[in-house]
């Protein structure tokens, strides 16, 4: 299939890359941020904005704002973790290193395998079971457990990370079921609605306005908090796009490129280069998601 179609395998593999660097500069502008103001208060500005840009696009490509779902309430929960998650990453970024964070998140494949075998009831054969327990131990490597580095205790917020990737992957299982309910469109623009709607209830108690707080200029603090929802909404609609023109197995070594990125924006903007347990830990966890990715050949020569 890649031989059939370069132009699309090369096309999917940029726009994905692209998506990737947009999500490192999101967390990166967003570990700035969330070191002077609330993180409550980032997170509420990212959802607010992520919602006007992709209703935006939407209109603009589409002609047509689909919001009525046949789900609401599993749009409402589906939102919620999605929420939930970004709080937990986005609060472990004040205390930990960006490519520890992205490292503990990438557990997320490997939870949605074990849901989706235990929620939706699909077949997971024995070679991604495998892969899955592998990148769990890598898991458990970055994680830093004394009993395995010898060394004192991690960061409390080391767990936080982990949160978030549980929470996404309920976040996957969920998208998977409104698939068959609603209207691709419909999901997309419930996706950041119930999470920015309870945030704003929370906004009259730790709202900061921008330039009062840290070294950083308003309008600096402005154009970061608005750049959080268009890198966000920019960085899904090109890994949507991407993904027409692959399918996720051939894909899945490229997202983990995005463990490349976060190590460069640790080291370069934040002066936090990474020890060779979190590296070590990176590269387990790689490798079983890819274990997990790789295609399964079936009889007559298909793949699954």
């Amino acid at each position: 299939m890649i031989g059939a179609d370069m132009p699309a395998t090369f096309t999917g593999i940029a726009l994905t890359l692209v998506a990737l660097v947009f999500f490192v500069t999101m967390d990166t502008t967003g570990k700035l941020l969330v070191a002077h103001y609330p993180v409550g208060q980032v997170v509420f500005v990212r959802f607010v904005f992520h919602v006007l840009f992709v209703a935006l696009a939407i209109r603009v490509l589409t002609g047509s704002l689909p919001w009525r779902s046949r789900a609401p309430w599993l749009q409402m929960l589906r939102s919620l973790c999605l929420l939930a998650g970004s709080l937990f990453f986005v609060g472990a970024l004040a205390y930990i290193p960006l490519a520890d964070a992205t490292a503990v998140g990438f557990a997320s494949p490997l939870l949605t395998v074990i849901l989706a075998a235990v929620w939706l009831r699909e077949s997971v054969d024995w070679r991604r079971w495998l892969g899955v327990g592998i990148g769990l131990l890598g898991v458990l490597v970055t994680l830093r457990p004394p009993f395995l580095t010898g060394g004192a205790a991690p960061h409390w917020a080391i767990m936080l990370p982990l949160c978030n990737a549980a929470l996404f992957s309920v976040y996957q299982i969920l998208t998977r079921r409104l698939a068959v309910i609603d209207d691709p469109r419909t999901t997309i623009l419930h996706t950041g609605v119930a999470g920015a709607l309870l945030l704003a209830l929370a906004q009259p108690f730790i709202w900061q306005w921008p330039g009062t707080a840290g070294p950083i200029p308003a309008g600096w603090v402005w154009l970061g908090l608005i750049s959080l929802g268009a890198l966000g909404a920019a960085g899904h609609g090109l890994l949507v796009l991407a993904f027409t023109r692959l399918p996720a197995s051939l894909l899945a070594p490229v997202m983990y490129s995005q463990l490349l990125w976060a190590l460069i924006a640790s080291a370069v903007v934040f002066g936090q280069k990474p020890d060779g347990i979190t590296l070590s830990g990176a590269a387990i966890i790689a490798g079983g998601g890819l274990l997990v990715a790789w295609p399964v050949r079936r009889k007559g020569g298909r793949t699954a």
